[in-house]
């Protein structure tokens, strides 16, 4: 089995996702996806005629984000009939996923060149989603496993491992600290894919998310999100929220500690990262930035969706015989506060090596590209701080989790 190398990362900015107020939101994801792999594929010099496989991770395929986004780009980028390409939805891990089975693809030795990572546009698609396990004639599965909102299962999780609102406010105002300090110092500049009008003006450069001047003070005026739904009768069958979450933890009084300042942002961005099997990499001139040394996917409580990084990333730790003391940095997408918190906490991670240039909290989280932006985030930071191994993992729709480690070389 041959390994697989990385040799590049980019990501578009992330523009806040809401229609009348973002600088991406009239842009086509299909436009955004392909911006990223043609500049990935000029800066590297790609034959792009030798691509085996673009993999997008996407997780509202349904609207401008139907119909294989991930072919679309390729064709729209300008790559030769040949580029074939497909995408995948696990939920909020789809971008990760999608990079780990171009690395699996690699490794194999059935690909050679592999383009891989995801989109989401925000503005256009979050409003067509729908909780499947909701819909009528799915009791059967509500019954078996009845999986609430993901704000829901953040505010049982804290509930459960008494994770109070101040530590998750705490978290989300040094999630802003460090993701202005590290856009002050142009830390995002190496991977940034500045995104053009179709006119040639220019639509955004720069994260447009990030709030610096937030304040613990300030986040304590926000109402919880997810309090007044959760006693509300959904539309089907007359059922709630808290009905759901009473069939597992009958005696817990959920406490709702979440809101906007401390969860995720929602925001329109893509990225992608170019991996190659050394074969390839030394006969073309190609310079590998990394080595993946392990991927792995682990599933956990859907019902309480969140908890899966934990496993997943020791199930990558096992696969590459590694130990948490060999890995520099972490990358733990911060869906909501509570995720990043038990992380910390049930790993004994020191809270100095992880989201060291602030997460989704400050920046956003594009559903389907966070994956690949986080992997592209902590290579870059490995480089800058000559570090060595890191490790990146988001929780998914369904209590999943993929992970990633990968090495400098």
């Amino acid at each position: 089995m041959t390994e697989a190398w990385i040799i590049d990362a980019a990501r578009t900015p992330r523009g806040i996702g809401k229609v009348g107020r973002g600088a991406l939101t009239h842009i086509h994801p299909q436009r955004l996806l392909s911006a990223v792999l043609r500049e990935l594929a000029d800066r590297n010099g790609l034959d792009c005629g030798d691509i085996d496989d673009v993999i997008a991770g996407c997780s509202t395929q349904w609207g401008k984000q139907g119909s294989c986004i991930a072919r679309m780009a390729a064709l729209d980028a300008g790559f030769p009939d040949t580029a074939a390409g497909f995408s995948l939805d696990r939920f909020c891990g789809s971008g990760l996923t999608a990079v780990n089975l171009g690395v699996m693809g690699v490794m194999s030795g059935m690909q050679n060149l592999v383009l891989a990572g995801g989109v989401e546009s925000m503005s256009h698609a979050w409003g067509l989603r729908t909780d499947p396990y909701l819909d009528s004639g799915n009791e059967h599965l509500r019954e078996l496993h009845p999986q609430t909102h993901q704000g829901i299962c953040a505010d049982l999780i804290a509930t459960l491992e008494g994770i109070t609102r101040e530590d998750a406010d705490s978290l989300a105002v040094e999630s802003q600290r460090r993701a202005d300090a590290a856009i002050k110092a142009g830390r995002f500049g190496k991977s940034l894919v500045s995104i053009y009008n179709d006119d040639g003006t220019l639509a955004l450069d720069h994260d447009e998310l990030p709030r610096p001047g937030t304040t613990v003070e300030g986040l304590a005026q926000l109402g919880p999100a997810f309090a007044r739904s959760y006693e509300e009768p959904l539309e089907e069958g007359g059922m709630s929220y808290a009905d759901m979450v009473r069939r597992g933890y009958p005696d817990v009084k959920i406490q709702h500690i979440h809101h906007a300042g401390n969860s995720s942002g929602v925001v329109d961005g893509a990225a992608a990262v170019v991996l190659a099997s050394p074969e390839y990499a030394k006969a073309h001139g190609l310079k590998p930035r990394a080595r993946v040394r392990a991927v792995a996917t682990v599933g956990d409580s859907p019902e309480l969706m969140l908890n899966a990084p934990i496993p997943a990333s020791k199930r990558a730790l096992a696969l590459a015989g590694m130990t948490l003391k060999d890995i520099d940095l972490f990358e733990v997408n911060e869906a909501f506060a509570v995720v990043p918190l038990k992380f910390m906490r049930d790993l004994d991670i020191d809270p100095a090596v992880i989201n060291v240039n602030g997460g989704a909290m400050a920046l956003g989280h594009p559903i389907g590209a966070t994956g690949a932006i986080i992997l592209g985030t902590l290579l870059d930071e490995l480089e800058r701080r000559d570090l060595s191994v890191g490790l990146a993992t988001l929780c998914a729709g369904g209590g999943m989790a993929p992970a990633a480690i990968i090495e400098r070389m």
